[in-house]
């Protein structure tokens, strides 16, 4: 396997493409079997084209594409301005499934077509999902709910266009086309494993507890009391520091196993607290839950993101000696200056546990990856795709 990639800020759409050419021509050293590319909404006016001039400047058996707030490539994240950055590989080991996705509302809830019907019959084959979408127009639950049940424990990494301010300006890319609306993903068959890796940035606070009672994604009582209840009294044991944290943003852990004695920072999925009931002392939180779950309340913050990124990069880089190879990032719009004190800080990170290597990638809104065996639409993460070479 080879793998490129290179970014050009040329406000020009053709000499970008071309500065980007030389340089993943130069490293590449033969046709591509797989291109992403991820572009600023600078080029809006081009994006029905880019697909085309792209294939067309440098040809690829499979090319998908978004766009982005913020531009990933190398160890730069450029947060404003124009930007482009193409990924390309050469994946002889795989064999590459490219399918576009289109989404209806019915009064059954939400009908997905486009996944190819014969893929669910290798599923021993597919070694992972990658996976953009659009967010006004897609129902990224349904097809990660799909693949969960079709694909047990296969990764789906990717995430959801990001940068519009209404409908219709995103723009997602397939192939030779510019697509508006729905998804788009490749299944990749065959070849080594993909490694994953969703950093949370988050770090548990107070007890854990075990869920009592709840109805969907709404948390009634912990430890036979009200959920807000428990919520004071973290907030009274914690640190003034942490009260802070717990006052700008609250979110609630759910233990990915329940059978441990001890349990710290990377043991759960983390979801926002959407909000509380002070009659009733419920409190609602991004995912469902259900009782006898252990959780925990935790917090989020710039030392807490880089710490808990910077862990798994170096559990990644320890359990593969041998290096990555290249690798795709999805990181949230929250994150970035946005909650850094420095720019580039995740592309950054990565390279300086793992690299040098290829790596391109943009800010999303929702980033998707997997916690533990099961793949989730994540907030605030940064989750990226580690391909290496068999052992």
């Amino acid at each position: 396997m080879k793998f490129a990639a290179a970014c050009s800020q040329e406000p020009n759409l053709t000499a970008a493409i071309a500065a980007a050419r030389r340089e993943l021509i130069d490293r590449l050293e033969g046709a591509a079997d797989l291109t992403m590319v991820f572009v600023s909404h600078d080029h809006r006016a081009e994006f029905s084209t880019l697909a085309a001039r792209l294939q067309e400047s440098l040809p690829s058996r499979v090319l998908l594409g978004s766009v982005g707030e913020t531009i990933i490539s190398g160890k730069d994240e450029w947060e404003s301005g124009p930007a482009i950055a193409i990924w390309s590989a050469t994946l002889p080991e795989y064999q590459l499934r490219p399918f576009a996705m289109e989404f209806e509302s019915t009064p059954d809830g939400v009908v997905c077509s486009g996944i190819p019907e014969d893929l669910a019959d290798e599923a021993d084959r597919v070694r992972a999902f990658l996976l953009l979408g659009e967010p006004y127009t897609s129902a990224p639950h349904a097809v990660i709910d799909r693949f969960g049940d079709e694909f047990p424990q296969t990764p789906v990494i990717g995430g959801m266009a990001s940068g519009a301010s209404r409908p219709g300006e995103n723009s997602l890319f397939f192939g030779h086309d510019a697509i508006p609306a729905g998804a788009v993903a490749v299944a990749l068959l065959d070849g080594p494993p993909v490694h994953t890796l969703v950093s949370q940035g988050c770090r548990p606070v107070g007890d854990t507890f075990v869920i009592t009672r709840a109805e969907r994604n709404v948390v009634l009582e912990l430890g036979g009391k009200p959920a807000l209840h428990r919520v004071q009294e973290v907030y009274q044991g914690a640190s003034a520091g942490d009260k802070k944290l717990l006052e700008s943003g609250l979110h609630l852990g759910v233990a990915m196993s329940e059978y441990r004695d001890s349990f710290g920072r990377g043991d759960f999925l983390v979801a926002n607290v959407l909000g509380a009931d002070r009659n009733s002392g419920a409190i609602a939180t991004g995912h469902h839950v259900r009782k006898g779950q252990t959780v925990q309340f935790h917090v989020r913050d710039a030392a807490s993101a880089d710490a808990d990124l910077t862990g798994l990069l170096e559990r990644a880089k320890a359990a593969h000696p041998g290096g990555v190879e290249g690798a795709l990032l999805f990181s949230c719009n929250g994150r970035g200056t946005r909650m850094f004190s420095e720019p580039n800080h995740d592309a950054a990170a990565i390279q300086r546990v793992l690299g040098p290597v290829p790596l391109a990638g943009m800010f999303a809104a929702g980033e998707i990856g997997p916690v533990g065996k099961q793949t989730y639409m994540h907030g605030f993460t940064a989750s990226a795709a580690l391909f290496v070479d068999a052992p």
